[in-house]
């Protein structure tokens, strides 16, 4: 098979395609230029975002620093992180593309604001899986600022529950996002362990 060397880039994919929800914690934000959006919450599209420890549950996402949402982030110190279905991916790609400075975003998507537990950002109903999270540390890198946070709520859709409490999750219609394109996660291949898990004695 041949091969080209390319020179450094971010080629890692696919990853999750995210709405990260967030809003200024104060009376007045004064990078806000439209006095109609002064005080709404925003959204910023990312797709670099991941699961950074366990205990205690953390998260990162990277984000520019001349975006508004980072301005809001930074300001507040807090965000919500909205997991996307195939019925958001049109307003995933609209709150990518789009400057909460000129729009309101929850009103020209028609998404609902969910009022948050453990935070005063809301969340995005429409979205299966609701992150809460405190901004701990924020990491100039580059281009980006890689902004870490620590989960402290999260909500669940309990549609999703099935007859016995289990979260499927998986069935809510996921997507990820790869080189410029959206993709609905498809076929299951196999479930943590599998390669290693003994297989079971059939009785006679």
């Amino acid at each position: 098979m041949a091969k080209q060397n390319w020179k450094p880039g971010n080629m890692l994919y696919p990853l999750p395609a995210v709405m990260v929800s967030c809003q200024s914690s104060a009376a007045h934000d004064p990078l806000c230029e439209r006095p109609e959006l002064d005080g709404k919450p925003n959204i910023i599209t990312v797709a670099w975002a991941g699961t950074v420890c366990t205990n205690p549950p953390m998260v990162s996402i990277s984000v520019r620093p001349e975006r508004y949402s980072y301005h809001l982030i930074e300001e507040s110190g807090e965000f919500v992180i909205n997991l996307i279905t195939e019925k958001l991916v049109k307003a995933t790609d609209y709150c990518g593309v789009r400057s909460g400075r000129d729009v309101d975003k929850f009103k020209e998507m028609h998404l609902t604001p969910l009022a948050s537990k453990h935070i005063h950002a809301p969340g995005i109903a429409e979205s299966p899986v609701n992150i809460e999270c405190k901004v701990r540390e924020i990491k100039p890198l580059g281009s980006h600022s890689m902004i870490l946070a620590d989960v402290v709520g999260v909500t669940i859709d309990d549609t999703l529950l099935d007859e016995k409490g289990k979260f499927e999750l998986n069935q809510s219609g996921l997507v990820t996002y790869s080189h410029g394109e959206y993709f609905l996660l498809g076929k299951k291949l196999g479930t943590f362990g599998y390669s290693v898990k003994k297989e079971k004695k059939r009785s006679r």
